[in-house]
């Protein structure tokens, strides 16, 4: 082994490269003898097999796409795995046959979106037992990402926005569903409270923005090769699809809007007509203001009315000993 790191590549002078400025290559580890086991090898659990459906954006027979847990630079990055526990090498003719059949599905769906030009499908597998394809598209006319530093990229870019990113997630998961299965992915709800501040959800949203730190498909647990004894805080990519990750949205506050009492009548009736609700009021003709003599009641009011009547009768003194009867 060389005391001195070797030259730099020629691959960083390409466009497409992601770095620029001093660059140095890392001193290459001697081998191990013996390398330790992925997720689903050995004694070590498997995550994708424990994960629920409801952790995919989309699910069948024998197929599974799920999703990054919170958008990321790139338009879209799905991962597509199969039920069975199987690596690639293992996939019966069956499989392997649908295997193509799903990659070819599921790019075109990728493709069929807006602002995507092209579709990068890799396998890498060292983090991981459980057979599982990524799918990374590349936006379209940025020409500097074009090759194999996408997934580099990806890190490197802002994120999307979220309501673009779960509308991807829900047209993805409708053209897949075309041809069977099921989708799960829902597109962004509308926000149809007025904000009680403009500023205040502006400044909220930066403050989310900022917190969040974007999970990339470099960082994903389950391409890093990891020891045999794993660290029960290290967090890897299926256990975040298991939870909603995505920033929590605080909706604003709704500006609540009073109905006029029902005292107040703003509305101008004739004699004997009744008065009617704010509804009726908005889709009946206009009236008239109500001329000061008149008194408007409703049908409680007129029951009020003739038990009033009925007691002063009663209670009224009756004809004294030498009252002459009217006659009719």
């Amino acid at each position: 082994m060389h005391d001195t790191p070797p030259s730099v590549p020629d691959f960083t002078q390409w466009p497409s490269f992601p770095f620029e400025g001093d660059l140095r290559v890392k001193q290459l580890d001697d081998p191990v003898p013996v390398e330790p086991p992925r997720k689903g090898e050995g004694l070590r659990e498997c995550t994708a097999c424990n994960a629920p459906d409801d952790a995919y954006i989309w699910v069948g027979e024998r197929w599974r796409v799920r999703a990054m847990d919170r958008p990321t630079g790139l338009p879209m990055v799905l991962i597509l795995e199969s039920r069975t526990h199987l690596d690639l090498g293992d996939l019966p003719n069956l499989l392997a046959a649908e295997l193509g059949v799903m990659t070819v599905r599921l790019e075109r769906a990728i493709r069929s979106l807006d602002g995507v030009a092209r579709v990068h499908v890799n396998r890498w597998g060292d983090g991981s037992a459980h057979l599982h394809m990524w799918f990374l598209a590349r936006p379209y006319g940025r020409l500097q990402l074009r090759g194999t530093f996408l997934s580099l990229w990806d890190s490197i870019l802002p994120p999307i926005s979220e309501d673009q990113w779960r509308e991807n997630l829900a047209l993805v998961a409708a053209w897949l569903a075309e041809f069977g299965g099921r989708p799960l992915a829902e597109p962004p709800r509308i926000q149809w409270q007025a904000p009680s501040s403009l500023l205040a959800q502006s400044e909220a949203a930066h403050a989310a923005a900022a917190q969040e730190e974007a999970v990339s498909v470099i960082e994903a647990a389950e391409e890093i090769p990891e020891p045999a004894v794993e660290d029960s805080s290290n967090a890897d990519l299926t256990d975040g699809d298991g939870e909603d990750g995505a920033p929590s949205v605080t909706a604003p506050a709704a500006i609540d809007i009073e109905p006029p009492p029902a005292s107040t009548v703003t509305a101008d009736h004739s004699a004997g007509e009744q008065v009617t609700g704010p509804a009726e009021r908005a889709a009946g003709p206009a009236v008239h203001a109500l001329r000061p003599t008149e008194q408007v009641t409703g049908p409680a009011g007129e029951q009020d009315a003739e038990q009033n009547a009925g007691q002063d009768a009663e209670s009224a003194p009756g004809p004294g000993p030498g009252a002459t009867p009217a006659t009719t």
